[in-house]
């Protein structure tokens, strides 16, 4: 069992299956930094993977694909941001209710555009690409062999954020919104301007998060297959203190431990406690994490802008 979990294919496993829920919580920490709070983000990583599946099987093209899921991604994020921000509607409640949107609308929506019950039919995704030289180093080359464009980008984008959110006056601004809105707007931010951008922000990374599924995954879209991931993603944002770079880090070891049910399957022990792995360490990291990871002090309270 030990060969299994220290296995460079089950590293190699784990950042595939980390790769969604990075993308999904980094638009999380870009929301919830601006002061809103998105459970939207299963609903939208669902709506990107169906449409994701759409524009490749009728283009395709995977590039369509993963455009078309950016789409449908900032649809569902800005649906949630006026409703939050501009009508400040509780922000659970609304996305709550985009979840659920989105479990019935891409169910009723693979029937009437596939024609079957259940999944889409099979689709291609990205030619995966090798690093040269790193990838022919033995054992730890694995990581960086037959990788998704997809993969590669989101760790740029990882490390892109974490230098705008700490080291530009857009990210400055980003933080002030969520820390202290009222001051944010005595210095001439405009708040609404900066959650809004930050709920599309989410919308667009969740949106990709979602094509990574259907495109990479499994290359096919099945009907609810994000499977609380968008809740996974969330878990990992506040284990990683809202930080893009702590962020991955929890995104990596929830995709351990989905990479070790995968593997560990077929070794004795029982498949149901086996499948309950991921959801089991998504309880022990919040439970640790309370109390020690602080979110922005004006996250998930509504703005509403004094009247001189």
């Amino acid at each position: 069992m030990l060969e299994i979990i220290f296995a460079w294919e089950t590293i190699t496993s784990a950042i595939r299956m980390a790769t969604p829920l990075a993308y999904a919580s980094l638009g999380g920490v870009f929301s919830e930094r601006t002061g809103v709070v998105n459970i939207a983000l299963e609903g939208i990583m669902l709506f990107g993977a169906f449409f994701a599946a759409v524009g490749t099987y009728f283009f395709k093209n995977p590039l369509i694909g993963v455009l078309f899921s950016i789409i449908a991604g900032s649809i569902i994020a800005f649906i949630h941001a006026v409703v939050s921000i501009k009508f400040r509607v509780n922000q659970i409640v609304s996305g709550t209710a985009l979840n659920m949107l989105a479990v019935g609308g891409t169910t009723f929506l693979s029937r009437l555009i596939f024609k079957a019950a259940g999944s889409s039919p099979h689709i291609e995704g990205f030619i995966h690409i090798d690093i040269p030289i790193i990838s022919k180093i033995p054992g730890i080359g694995l990581i960086f062999r037959d990788l998704s464009p997809l993969i590669i980008l989101m760790i740029v984008l990882v490390f892109l954020s974490q230098y705008i959110l700490y080291r530009t006056a857009f990210g400055l601004r980003i933080r002030a919104v969520g820390e202290n809105p009222q001051s944010a707007d005595t210095l001439g931010v405009n708040v609404y301007k900066y959650r809004y951008i930050g709920v599309l922000i989410s919308g667009i990374l969740g949106g990709i998060g979602g094509a990574f599924l259907s495109l990479e995954h499994a290359r096919v879209f099945v009907e609810n297959m994000t499977g609380g991931r968008g809740f996974i993603a969330l878990a990992a944002m506040i284990f990683g203190n809202w930080n893009p770079i702590g962020s991955l880090g929890a995104c990596l070891l929830f995709g351990l431990a989905e990479a070790l049910r995968m593997r560990l399957e077929g070794v004795g022990i029982p498949t149901q406690f086996i499948q309950m792995i991921p959801y089991i360490l998504t309880m022990l990291v919040l439970a640790g994490a309370v109390g020690k990871s602080t979110p922005p002090s004006a996250d998930g309270v509504p703005y509403e802008k004094e009247e001189i």
